[in-house]
């Protein structure tokens, strides 16, 4: 185990199980979960002004303690630069479509727990667009996610976890401080590897998950 984790940046793209993992880590180290679709999105599935989505992103990184999950890659940084710990979901494609289709199928006509008021799950041309917007940006959110991990900025902690196992091994090597006064993690590193484009580059090296 690190040091006592207060803020925690959580990335991936869609259906890699942000707000699953943000959740769990909330209810074990009593820390403030945030989720950006709440900030995404207003009523009606209407999105938000841009430089807006910044400065709510912003008020939120400036809390001395929070879980933070989901995108908006334009404060990628200043949001890394505050994180004690980032936790990339890179999981494959196929298996995030899956996931996506599953949820909208599971919450159809209902909002999500971490889905902004106002937003019920659809399924229709709306979700087809979305699936596409997925498997075209496979690669370029990734990339989002590696510009501000290599390197990392000091003092932040990334853990890069690539497969479902690995994410529950994660998990189940997580520790609430106590006192609710923040996280205990698994000591991790990211291992990065050369691979042709596309390929996953990155493993979680973490004792006892290898």
């Amino acid at each position: 185990m690190g040091g006592v984790i207060q803020r925690v940046m959580i990335v991936g793209g869609p259906g890699s199980g942000k707000s699953f993992v943000a959740t769990r880590l909330g209810a074990l180290s009593g820390l403030p979960v945030h989720h950006m679709d709440h900030i995404h999105w207003l009523p009606g599935w209407v999105e938000r002004e841009r430089l807006e989505k910044d400065m709510l992103t912003r008020e939120i990184h400036a809390k001395p303690r929070w879980i933070f999950e989901g995108g908006h890659s334009r404060t990628y940084r200043e949001r890394a630069a505050r994180a004690d710990l980032l936790i990339w979901l890179d999981l494959p494609v196929g298996l995030r479509i899956r996931r996506v289709l599953w949820r909208s199928l599971r919450h159809l006509g209902r909002r999500r727990p971490d889905m902004a008021e106002g937003c019920p799950e659809l399924l229709g041309r709306q979700t087809v667009d979305f699936l596409r917007f997925i498997w075209r940006t496979r690669e370029t959110s990734r990339q989002a996610v590696r510009r501000v991990i290599s390197p990392p900025p000091d003092g932040l902690r990334v853990v890069h976890l690539t497969r479902p196992a690995a994410v529950r091994g994660f998990l189940s090597g997580c520790r609430g401080a106590p006192g609710g006064g923040g996280l205990l993690a698994p000591a991790a590193v990211i291992a990065e590897r050369p691979t042709e484009a596309g390929g996953h580059g990155g493993t979680c090296d973490y004792r006892g998950l290898r």
